[in-house]
Order: C-alpha cells, then sequence, then structure tokens
C-alpha cells in the first residue's frame, strides 16, 4: 500500500451508535403509542421487529424490494405478529419513529477521540448504505459531521454495499486511488468484503470478537475490538 491519505468510515455502528440510539427510541415511541396493549413487554415487541429487520434489510440490498416497502414491512411486523392491523397506528409509530432516530447524537466509545486523531493526518470520508434524509441529520446531531470532506451514499447511486460499484465510484468521488485508501466498518459482508473485494485495505471494527480465521473466509488487513485502537494502525 501507499502511503495512507484516504479513510473511509462506515457510519451506522461504526461511528454512530446505530444499535443503542434505535433501542432508545424504540423504548420512547413503545410507552408513547401505549404499546404495553399489545406486547407482553418492550423486549417482546423488539424481538419481533429484530428478528425481521436484518432478514428485510438483505433483501433491500438485494434489489428485491424498494426503501418504502423496507420501511412498510419492518414497523408492521410486530404488530401484525400480534394481530393489530390498524394501517393508521402503523404509520404513525413508524413516521415518529424515524422522525426521533434521526436527531439521536449518541456515538460508538472512541469515535470523537478517532475521528480528532484522524482529521489533520487523513481525508475522512463516510461510505454508507443508509437513506439519505437520516445519515446527515445524525451526522448533525451527534457532531461529527464537520470531519468528512466527502458523504458517499450507496441510494443517490442506486448501488450499494458491498458491490465493487460503489467502491470503485467512491474513489473516483473523493479522486483516491485502492492503494492509499482504507476502509474502516463493522459489517463482514458490506465494509471488509466490499473492501477486500476492489483491494483495498480495511480494518475491520469487531467490538463483540467475532472474528475466527476458521470460520470468516479471508483475514481482513486488521481487526480490532474498540475504535482507539485504530489511532495506533493510522
Amino acid at each position: 500500500m501507499e502511503k495512507l491519505e484516504n479513510v473511509f468510515f462506515d457510519l451506522d455502528d461504526t461511528l454512530w451508535a446505530c444499535s443503542e440510539n434505535s433501542k432508545d427510541t424504540f423504548m420512547e415511541v413503545y410507552e408513547d403509542f401505549h404499546f404495553y396493549r399489545y406486547f407482553d413487554s418492550f423486549d417482546h415487541f423488539f424481538s419481533l421487529y429484530e428478528e425481521n429487520n436484518n432478514k428485510l434489510w438483505s433483501i433491500y440490498g438485494e434489489g428485491k424490494i424498494t426503501k418504502d416497502e423496507l420501511n412498510d414491512l419492518r414497523f408492521a411486523h410486530p404488530l401484525l405478529c400480534v394481530g393489530v392491523k390498524d394501517k393508521q397506528l402503523i404509520a404513525n409509530y413508524r413516521e415518529t419513529y424515524l422522525d426521533r432516530i434521526k436527531r439521536k447524537g449518541k456515538l460508538i466509545d472512541g469515535a470523537k477521540e478517532l475521528l480528532d486523531y484522524s482529521f489533520d493526518r487523513y481525508n475522512l470520508y463516510i461510505l454508507s448504505n443508509g437513506f439519505r434524509e437520516m445519515q446527515f441529520s445524525k451526522m448533525e446531531a451527534s457532531g461529527i459531521l464537520h470531519y468528512f470532506k466527502k458523504v458517499v451514499l450507496s441510494e443517490d447511486y442506486g448501488v450499494m454495499k458491498p458491490n465493487r460499484e460503489i467502491f470503485h465510484l467512491a474513489l473516483s468521488i473523493t479522486k483516491s486511488t485502492v492503494s492509499n485508501s482504507i476502509m474502516i466498518g463493522d459489517n463482514w459482508n458490506t465494509d471488509i468484503l466490499g473492501a477486500k473485494n476492489i483491494n483495498m485495505s480495511q480494518i475491520f471494527y469487531d467490538p463483540n470478537s467475532l472474528f475466527d480465521r476458521s470460520v470468516f473466509c479471508f483475514q481482513p488487513t486488521y481487526v480490532v475490538d474498540s475504535l482507539l485502537k485504530i489511532r495506533d494502525i493510522l
């Protein structure tokens, strides 16, 4: 690799604490919409949502459903599971959730320190599969938007990570090259495998230490369980 100049970050659950912010928002919505009328507990509601959400995102990533279908299906699922078919209720809670989640500002531990360290040393970019109306608001709410010279969103180009095309587009848009760039992300398939497929170096952020060389198909360039450890790499 040439001298490192460009650092591409995934956003959700790499820098912005998506899982935590999402759960906090769902707890608010659960109370505000009195969902305890329908579910045994918040955990009951949330488990029904989560069991379907990841599957739907995978299907969306394959281009088999639209963005609107993704949102309709994932929010309706837990209520439909308990026999609630009130379309207006589902629409209202979905819109409330989407409005609130983008205002949440929790970051992954070490994110701010890593960005402070990297800001004057490298060109920093976001490469995300998230939706435009959400991602910019999230970065503004968490105070990190100013760190990035460019935000590349798959939605704007009609192709999602891990497709090689979105990585090549990101390099072209930012006037970067494979040999002077690195990808940092928490998702093995979209971030790490995607970067590997174009021979870009990768840092796999693996906070739960899930990586096992005997299970995963290759050894990433780097694996860390803390964002702060990335400062020792860059």
